[in-house]
C-alpha cells in the first residue's frame, strides 16, 4: 500500500514544480509576443499583450517588469487618445508600487518616477499646463530623493520637453544647456547628438519654427565641432600607435621579417573572416526575415487550434438551431410543402456553406507557409472593377466612390478580389444610408493598402477583438457562419499582408488590407 502513495506524492510534486516553472515564463512570453507585434506594426495587439504581461508580472510581484510593460501599454493608449484608460492604468501601477514598497520595506523611486512621468506626458499631450506642472513638481521631488544620475538626466529631458511645449523657451534653453554640458563633460558625443535631434522633434511637434531653426543651426555647429574633436582624438591615437610601432621596430629589428610575414598572414586571415562574416550576416538576415513570417504563421495557427478545441465543444450547439428547424419543417411538409421546401433549401444551403468554409479554413491554416503567386495589376482599374461588381448588392441611394491612382502593384488578383468583395458586401449589408468607399494608398516602396470604409452601424466594441477569429459565436447558420473575415485574414497572411479593423474610425466601419512586396 505504501508504494502507490509514494508514486502519487511524487506525481503531485512533479506537477507543482512544472507549474512553478511554467508560470514565471508566461509574462516573458507575453512580453516577447508584444514586442513581435510592435515590430509588425500591429499596435492594437501589442497594447493588449503588454497589458496582459503587466498583469502577469504584477501577480508574480515582479515590479520592474510589470511597470515596464504597463508603461509600454500606456504609450499606446496615449497614441490612440485613450486617456481615460491611460490614467486608470497609471492608478493601477501606483497601487502595485505602493504594495511592493510595503512588502519590500523600501521606496521604489525609479518606478514612481516612471509612472509620474507617464502622467506628465498625458497632460502635455492634453495641453493642460496646470496639471502638467503639478506632475513636473512631483517628478522633481522624486528625482531629488532618488539621488540617481540616470533619473536626473531623464528629468532634464522631460523638463525641456515641458518648457518648450508650453512656450517657456528661457527655462527650456537652461535645461537643454545643462543636459548638453553634462554629456560633453563625459565625452558622450552620441548623447549630445541625440539631445539635439530630440529638441528638433519637440520644436516640430510644438510648431515652434524659431526654436527649430535656432536648434538646427546650433546642431550644425556642434556636428562640425564634434567631427573636429573626434578627428583630433583619432589622430592622437594613430600617432601614439605609430610611435609605439616605430619603437617596437627599432627594438626588435632582428625579427622584422618574421613579423612582416605574420602581419601579412593575419591581414589575409582578417580579410577572409570579414568576408565570411558578411556572408553569414546576409544568410542570417534572410533567415530572420523568413523566421519572422513563420513565427507569425505559427502564432495564427496556434490561436486557431485553441479555438478549434472550443469549436469541437460547440459544434452541436452551432448546428442545433438549423437542424431543429429542419426536423420541424420535415414533419409538416405535407401541409405547406412549397413554403417548407424553400426553408429547407435555405437551411441545407447554410449547412453546406458552413462545411465548405470549415474545409477552406483548415486548408488555409495548413498552407500558411505556401504564399500565393503574385502578379502585377493596375490599382485603379482593379478597384473600379471590384466596386462595379459590388454595386449589385448596394442600395441605390447609397453613394459609392473609388480613390486609387494608376499604379502597378504586385498581388494575387483572384484572392485580392475575394477579400475586397467580401468587405464591400458586408459594408452593403450593414449600411442603410450614407456612403461606401474603396481607397488605395501607397505606404512605402514595398507596402500598400486597400481601405474599405462605410457609414453603417459599425462593429460593437466587445466584438472588435474577435471578428477575425473563427468559432467565437454560436448562432443560426442561416444568418451566416461568421467565417468570412477569418478566411479573408488567412488569405491576407498568405499574400504577405494583414487584414485589420481601424478602431479609431467611429462613423461606421473601416477595414485596412495591408500588403508587402
Amino acid at each position: 500500500m505504501k508504494t502507490p502513495i509514494v508514486i502519487i506524492a511524487i506525481m503531485l510534486c512533479f506537477n507543482v514544480l512544472s507549474q512553478a516553472q511554467t508560470t514565471p515564463n508566461r509574462g516573458q512570453e507575453l512580453k516577447e509576443q508584444a514586442q513581435n507585434s510592435l515590430s509588425q506594426k500591429d499596435y492594437i495587439k501589442a497594447r493588449y499583450l503588454f497589458k496582459k504581461a503587466y498583469e502577469v508580472f504584477a501577480a508574480r510581484e515582479d515590479y520592474p517588469q510589470a511597470i515596464e510593460c504597463g508603461i509600454k501599454a500606456n504609450g499606446f493608449y496615449i497614441r490612440e487618445n485613450f486617456y481615460k484608460e491611460g490614467f486608470e492604468l497609471c492608478r493601477s501601477m501606483d497601487q502595485l508600487v505602493w504594495a511592493g514598497e510595503q512588502k519590500t520595506k523600501k521606496t521604489l523611486y525609479d518606478l514612481r518616477f516612471l509612472i509620474t512621468k507617464e502622467r506628465l506626458q498625458m497632460y502635455i499631450a492634453l495641453k493642460n499646463p496646470a496639471q502638467a506642472k503639478l506632475q513636473l513638481d512631483k517628478l522633481e521631488e522624486t528625482a531629488k530623493l532618488a539621488k540617481n544620475d540616470s533619473i536626473n538626466e531623464d528629468l532634464l529631458y522631460t523638463k525641456t520637453n515641458y518648457y518648450y511645449t508650453f512656450g517657456l523657451n528661457t527655462q527650456g534653453d537652461a535645461c537643454f544647456r545643462k543636459l548638453i554640458l553634462q554629456y560633453k563633460e563625459k565625452k558622450n558625443y552620441e548623447k549630445v547628438d541625440e539631445c539635439y535631434k530630440n529638441l528638433i522633434s519637440i520644436a516640430r511637434k510644438a510648431n515652434n519654427a524659431a526654436l527649430m531653426g535656432r536648434t538646427y543651426e546650433n546642431y550644425i555647429v556642434w556636428t562640425d565641432s564634434v567631427k573636429a574633436l573626434t578627428a583630433q582624438d583619432e589622430l592622437n591615437v594613430l600617432k601614439r600607435k605609430y610611435d609605439e610601432s616605430l619603437q617596437t621596430i627599432q627594438d626588435k629589428d632582428d625579427t622584422l621579417s618574421t613579423k612582416q610575414y605574420c602581419i601579412i598572414g593575419l591581414c589575409t586571415l582578417a580579410a577572409i573572416l570579414v568576408a565570411a562574416l558578411v556572408l553569414l550576416a546576409f544568410v542570417l538576415l534572410r533567415f530572420m526575415a523568413g523566421n519572422r513570417k513563420l513565427k507569425k504563421n505559427i502564432q495564427i495557427a496556434n490561436e486557431h487550434n485553441e479555438l478549434k478545441t472550443q469549436f469541437i465543444q460547440n459544434i452541436s450547439s452551432q448546428m442545433e438551431p438549423t437542424l431543429n428547424t429542419l426536423s420541424a419543417s420535415a414533419n409538416g411538409l405535407s401541409a405547406i410543402a412549397a413554403q417548407q421546401s424553400r426553408q429547407i433549401q435555405t437551411q441545407v444551403g447554410a449547412l453546406k456553406k458552413f462545411s465548405d468554409d470549415i474545409q477552406e479554413l483548415s486548408s488555409l491554416e495548413s498552407s500558411l507557409t505556401e504564399p500565393y503567386e503574385m502578379n502585377e495589376i493596375n490599382a485603379n482599374t482593379f478597384c473600379e472593377e471590384i466596386m462595379e461588381k459590388a454595386k449589385n448588392n448596394i442600395k441605390a441611394d447609397i453613394t459609392t466612390s473609388v480613390n486609387a491612382p494608376k499604379l502597378q502593384v504586385k498581388a494575387n488578383k483572384e484572392q485580392l478580389e475575394r477579400i475586397l468583395l467580401h468587405l464591400l458586401q458586408n459594408a452593403a449589408y450593414y449600411t442603410e444610408e450614407g456612403r461606401i468607399s474603396l481607397d488605395f494608398k501607397k505606404r512605402g516602396a514595398h507596402t500598400h493598402q486597400f481601405i474599405v470604409t462605410d457609414t453603417g452601424t459599425g462593429i460593437p466594441a466587445e466584438q472588435q477583438e474577435t471578428i477575425f477569429k473563427p468559432f467565437t459565436e454560436v448562432k443560426d447558420l442561416t444568418l451566416g457562419d461568421g467565417l468570412g473575415l477569418p478566411i479573408c485574414s488567412l488569405i491576407a497572411t498568405k499574400m504577405n499582408g494583414s487584414l485589420t479593423l481601424d478602431n479609431s474610425y467611429t462613423k461606421g466601419s473601416r477595414f485596412i488590407l495591408e500588403l508587402h512586396g
